[in-house]
């Protein structure tokens, strides 16, 4: 095992490091959200990206953007279209050896076989119900078919599982990732209960995350926080992820109180990912000051230094390594 590779998996199992392991991502395309079947000028876009990224910056470890493939095209359309829960009823499973799953199998693994043995990397997959509400038109409308219909969401979160859990399994197995990072966000509207979540959404994001451990991997849940989105951390403490990575500062929860929460597995995360941070507009002192108050508050056993979701593409990898030079 490589040295950046045992020092970040140490921190994963809690274990003494020389220094603290740091893990910033950025998107590499114009417009994640388009489609790379319709633009296919972001696939190269995106290995580039990461390619330079990882020869420029040297990164502690790597997480794999999934941008031009955040939905299956087929089942976008039944839920773009969707006008009502019933409408959800249209979805099918699709095949293991699916365009959308074999494109991303080879991008991981174009990727893994470039620097995959110097550093452990992580592909980016949504939570059922994140690319539901993402493809389907937003929180709301997914509240909507809830109250419509639970049922048939339900089914359709267990449709969309059933691919997700596959590409999971084939970019691990087949593509060489060590884990996938999902990204998963409770529902921002009031009428989904943590009762309802439990029930309706949580089954559908540990089916997944089920899967990706039984293919071998060490995987990241994301508690995403974007443009301030809150989350209730407790629905996620007892899903089977080795790191959790959450919003620490949208939520206003330190990374001590995370790891609490969370049984004391590893934590990713202590900055802002915004235009406002200091991370992104701070001087180099601020920036290394803000370094050495979170890890004196969280401590340096199983913390990761990171930020709340992805950071702005424009921002310098200078930055980063003010970061990783004060952690040490």
């Amino acid at each position: 095992m490589s040295g950046k590779r045992e020092l970040v998996w140490d921190a994963f199992n809690n274990k003494p490091t020389e220094r603290t392991p740091i893990g910033f991502w950025f998107h590499y395309t114009a417009d994640e959200l388009l489609s790379s079947y319709d633009h296919q000028e972001m696939r190269k876009q995106n290995i580039s990206g990461h390619k330079n990224f990882v020869k420029a910056f040297k990164p502690d470890f790597v997480k794999l953007m999934s941008d031009g493939y955040f939905f299956e095209p087929e089942t976008a359309k039944v839920l773009k279209a969707a006008e009502h829960a019933s409408d959800l009823r249209k979805l099918k499973p699709i095949a293991f050896d699916d365009k959308w799953i074999r494109d991303q199998v080879s991008l991981v693994k174009e990727l893994t076989s470039s620097f995959g043995d110097e550093v452990l990397t992580f592909y980016n997959v949504f939570a059922p119900a994140t690319a539901f509400k993402w493809a389907a038109g937003g929180d709301k409308k997914l509240a909507a078919f809830i109250k419509e219909d639970k049922e048939a969401v339900i089914q359709a979160l267990g449709v969309i599982a059933q691919n997700t859990s596959e590409l999971a399994r084939a970019v691990i197995a087949e593509g060489g990732a060590d884990g996938i990072y999902l990204s998963a966000q409770t529902i921002q509207d009031a009428s989904v209960t943590e009762d309802l979540y439990a029930e309706v959404i949580a089954p559908s994001e540990l089916a997944v995350l089920t899967a990706a451990n039984a293919a071998g991997g060490k995987n990241i849940l994301h508690i995403c926080g974007y443009e301030g989105a809150k989350n209730n951390l407790a629905l996620f403490k007892n899903y089977p992820a080795k790191v959790i990575n959450f919003a620490s500062v949208v939520e206003g929860i330190s990374l001590a109180e995370g790891k609490k929460i969370f049984g004391g597995k590893a934590i990713i995360g202590g900055f802002a990912n915004t235009r406002e941070g200091v991370l992104y507009k701070g001087t180099k002192e601020e920036v290394q000051a803000e370094t050495k108050r979170i890890l004196d508050a969280a401590g340096r056993k199983g913390i990761i230094l990171g930020a709340d979701c992805t950071v702005p593409k424009d921002i310098s990898f200078d930055r980063f390594e003010w970061v990783r030079e004060a952690a040490k």
